[in-house]
């Protein structure tokens, strides 16, 4: 089953159907469909090839052989480097073609001078006779690649997708499921579709991770160590501050003690997991998150935030077969778990509501003292567009929530906020289930409404 991906795959066709002969560059974090995305779209006149480790003159006979299925013959002639294939090609050509080269990062580290190769064959080749996709998992060589105005293929591509992790919108679609059963399998497997497969494969969410990530055998059981491997020459340090941050350890000079390195030589590898999409910084609401100090660091794949929250401390114990124990332990948690989850969708979500006549600007959490110089917190909060208005909110992720008392305990910190004044206060609860009676004008979103502005 084939969800979302419209916008890429409308894109990535309009670019194909073009009189003239196109680059395209596709990359992403494995397994999030890039592959999956192309076969859909290209024809069968169409040439796809997945590269791999081999040196290089294996891969040029390899894609040969694959081009012969527009070229008849192609391969009987030998070819000394890229060049020559490439431009053999373009002259044997009767029609254009497609050819995609996915995993190209592959070919990139066999020979270093194919981008530069490339950069002079679409430089001179003015009515080139193929579109030429290059994809590829590895996000840093990629863009390297096609974004760093020092790269040879820089300003050449005419369309440059992220293919990214899908929403919880297309997960609930996914399983035509509710939206509470769909944030809970969310909040573990996230939006990578082949991870949804694996799921569905097995019916159940207990079973599946059972089955996938806890078994010592599953497919799931090592992921994060081969998503590093595609990304770092060493995964051990990005391993190291992953578990430490799932362990609790949020700040960066309580990762820096515990790794016992001084904080100036984290600063480029925590740099690389937030823009990997693995790690996000989090700043107070209201100040500056490029010169505030109170930061912290929090994982924000779900997959690998279960990862490391719950098969990391417990190895030793999976390695011996107690998946099993190692479950109900987990399933315990699991409310809790998931109210992290729930509380960044909720937060997510916000630019995509409109309260009334308002709308509002992306949401963040706040921390810090009230003004009566207490400490609290606040799980949400969002400035209205025209600034008269700041969107207080508070989520609970709970069968059974007093809603009086947390929309009273809301209203009290709102109005101990230090920066509020002379602003109108909007309280809204974002709950799990609706309230079977809310009093008063109680403002309060549920999953359902959450999960349908993504």
């Amino acid at each position: 089953m084939f969800v979302n991906r419209i916008k890429e795959e409308e894109r990535i066709r309009n670019a194909l159907t073009r009189s003239r002969s196109v680059l395209l560059a596709l990359y992403g974090r494995r397994r999030c469909g890039k592959s999956t995305l192309l076969k859909r779209i290209i024809s069968e006149k169409d040439v796809y090839y997945v590269a791999d480790m081999r040196e290089k003159s294996l891969q040029i006979s390899s894609l040969a052989k694959n081009l012969e299925l527009a070229v008849p013959g192609f391969s009987s002639v030998h070819y000394p480097d890229w060049h020559a294939l490439f431009s053999n090609l373009n002259t044997s050509l009767k029609e254009r073609i497609t050819v995609c080269i996915d995993e190209f990062p592959y070919l990139v580290k066999n020979d270093p001078g194919l981008p530069s190769i490339m950069q002079n064959i679409i430089d001179n080749k003015i009515n080139k006779r193929y579109n030429l996709v290059l994809c590829g998992s590895s996000q840093q060589m990629m863009e390297d690649m096609v974004l760093n105005s020092s790269s040879p293929l820089y300003g050449r591509c005419d369309e440059i997708l992220n293919i990214k992790p899908m929403t919880v919108k297309w997960f609930c679609e996914y399983f035509e499921t509710d939206p509470v059963t769909a944030v809970k399998g969310y909040s573990v497997f996230g939006g990578v579709p082949r991870y949804w497969e694996l799921l569905k494969e097995k019916g159940s969410l207990p079973k599946a991770v059972k089955y996938h990530i806890l078994d010592k055998d599953g497919v799931l059981h090592k992921e994060p160590e081969m998503l590093f491997h595609d990304e770092m020459r060493t995964s051990v340090l990005a391993y190291s501050i992953l578990t430490l941050v799932g362990m609790g350890c949020n700040r960066l000079s309580e990762i820096a003690s515990r790794l016992e390195k001084p904080a100036t030589q984290l600063n480029r590898p925590l740099r690389l997991l937030v823009d990997l999409g693995y790690l996000r910084r989090e700043t107070p609401f209201n100040t500056s998150g490029r010169t505030t100090k109170k930061s912290l660091y929090k994982i924000a794949d779900p997959f690998m935030n279960f990862y490391f929250r719950f098969v990391v401390p417990n190895k030793s114990r999976l390695e011996y077969g107690m998946h099993d124990r190692v479950w109900s332990e987990i399933k315990s948690e699991m409310d809790h778990y998931t109210s992290g989850v729930w509380d960044e969708l909720c937060r997510d979500a916000i630019p995509f509501l409109r309260i009334g006549n308002q709308e509002f600007n992306p949401s963040k959490r706040w921390w810090g003292n009230g003004i009566d110089r207490r400490p609290m917190e606040i799980d949400i909060i969002a400035e209205s567009e025209d600034k008269t208005t700041l969107l207080i909110g508070e989520a609970k992720w709970s069968d059974s929530v007093p809603v009086k008392k947390v929309y009273d305990d809301l209203i009290s910190k709102a109005q101990n906020l230090p920066f509020a004044s002379g602003r109108d206060l909007l309280p809204v609860l974002f709950l799990k289930k609706q309230a079977k009676s809310i009093p008063g004008n109680i403002i309060i979103f549920t999953p359902g409404d959450i999960i349908d502005k993504y």
